[in-house]
Parts: C-alpha cells; structure tokens; sequence
C-alpha cells in the first residue's frame, strides 16, 4: 500500500483547477485505489480484513482457469474499486485530516502500475 496523495495534489495543484473534481484511477484488474489514515495501524488493520475476505491461499476458479494465483487479487480490487473521486477546493483535494489517497496493489507478483489522475473544473 503506497500514500500518492503527494502525487495527486502536486498534478492538481499545477492543473490551475481551484474548483472541481479529481479523479484517481488505476489501470488494472488486481490492484486498488481507496483512502485511509496512513498509519502502519490503519495499514495493518486493511490487510488484515481483506485476508479475511477474500484470502491468498484458498482454492479459486480464476486460478484454475489460467493457471496463476492471483485469483484473491482480482476479488480485493473488484470490492475496492480501482477509482475514486474527490472534490477540489482552493486548488487541492479536499481530503479529511487524516485521509490519504492510497495505492494498494494486491496482485503476487510484480506488476507495473500506471495511475491516471485527471482533474475537471474552474
């Protein structure tokens, strides 16, 4: 899980967009996108409930089909979501105190990952 909450704010802060809305998106069927306190508390406590959900080590169809094992990966980012959204005010995300976009890749082996951030508004 990686914080680019940096990321997002420096490519809305140079949009010029004072007003609107930003979008976060990854490209990709086995990773998430979501907002969290960044704390290895908060961390933890994620990685432990999507355990819980969807686990690595049970038997599923996906890997069957084609022979990998990433078929927890795909469940994690289907429930997450591989997109979200956020106002804009004065220039920045609107974000809580204590909210950071975060960048969960849940997929077992290494993967390249490309995150568009496209931002609309006044």
């Amino acid at each position: 899980m990686l914080d680019i909450t940096p990321q997002v704010s420096r490519i809305v802060g140079e949009s010029g967009i004072r007003c609107g809305i930003v979008n976060v998106a990854g490209r990709g069927s086995t990773l998430g996108i979501s907002t969290i306190e960044y704390e290895p508390g908060a961390i933890a406590d994620l990685a432990r409930a999507l355990e819980r959900i969807a686990p690595m080590n049970l038997e599923y169809a996906h890997n069957a089909r084609w022979g990998d094992d990433n078929g927890y990966a795909h469940l994690r980012s289907a429930l997450m979501g591989t997109s979200k959204s956020f106002p804009v005010r004065d220039g920045a995300p609107y974000l809580g105190t204590w909210q950071q976009i975060i960048l969960c890749d849940f997929d077992s082996g290494p993967r390249e990952r490309e995150v568009t951030v496209t931002v609309v508004g006044d």
